[in-house]
């Protein structure tokens, strides 16, 4: 559980995609990120890489990775430990961040973690941009599970991503939230070839998924999907258990599961476990189809 991968140094250049998850706190961003992270590991035709950007450290809970070490720990190391200071002028920046990488099942994980102490997160933000721009050329797939709100988009972190995925919950205040991530991303030049949606998450039986996608349409929003309020998700959180271990016919895996299938080649979404149907139509709002 958690085991370090091998160290990644100088990594060949590639063109792997990069999507990030982004929306308000308790949105579901997590769960979505952790989902998509289990779903493309286990077709076993795409090298996966994890990140957690989100310094409540949630996704390796979800992932059932025990964190070993995090980009937070490196810098403190760095900061504080005069040895560590001088093996590291020895060794390219790559290969320090490459030696914390953990191995989940059928992924790699970086995990940034919390910087010590009040203050900025500038220095973590740019030693996580350095990692997202070198290791993603390694991996077919990099999945970046973002801090709650605009801050990271705003700080560019996320910069030059190919998949912008914003998560909503069905109120009022995670559509503003959504709105204002909107907002930052269509005044970034960097992110002009990004596709941006968004996905309605905990959607039940009568809630207006209908209002909601009207709203996204007027700010020029896409609808990348929708993923029903799922008593799994719930379960599994009450018992401490990892995501990655709910059925694969539990709603939210077979509707996020539908959502990758039609962002994504197919190449890399072909698996048993992976459900046939993106399941909400069967559950919400069935008159919008």
């Amino acid at each position: 559980m958690g085991e370090l991968a091998p160290g990644r140094t100088d990594p060949p250049p590639g063109n792997g995609l990069k999507m990030a998850v982004v929306g308000k706190g308790g949105s579901g961003k997590t769960m979505l990120a952790a989902t998509m992270t289990r779903i493309l590991a286990s077709t076993g035709k795409a090298r996966v890489l994890a990140i957690d950007a989100d310094s409540a450290v949630g996704l390796p809970y979800a992932l059932g990775v025990e964190v070993q070490r995090t980009v937070s720990d490196l810098r403190n190391e760095l900061i504080d430990d005069p040895r560590a200071r001088r093996e590291a002028q020895d060794r390219h920046a790559s290969c320090l961040i490459g030696a914390i990488l953990q191995r989940g099942r059928g992924f790699d994980l970086l995990v940034m973690g919390r910087p010590e102490g009040p203050g900025c997160y500038c220095a973590i933000n740019d030693l996580l941009r350095y990692a997202i721009d070198t290791f993603s050329r390694s991996y077919d797939v990099t999945l970046i599970d973002c801090e709650a709100g605009p801050e990271q988009v705003n700080r560019r972190v996320v910069s030059g991503v190919g998949l912008l995925m914003i998560v909503t919950d069905p109120s009022m205040r995670g559509l503003r939230v959504a709105g204002s991530i909107w907002d930052v991303v269509r005044r970034d030049e960097h992110m002009k070839s990004t596709r941006v949606g968004l996905v309605m998450n905990r959607l039940r039986l009568g809630d207006n998924d209908r209002a909601m996608a009207e709203s996204a349409a007027r700010m020029g929003l896409e609808v990348m999907g929708r993923v029903p309020e799922d008593e799994d998700v719930a379960r599994w959180d009450a018992a401490g258990r990892p995501l990655v271990d709910m059925p694969a016919s539990s709603p939210s895996v077979d509707a996020i599961g539908g959502i990758l299938r039609m962002l994504l080649p197919g190449s890399m979404t072909q698996a048993p476990e992976m459900g046939r149907s993106c399941g909400l139509r069967r559950r919400v709002n069935t008159e919008t189809e």
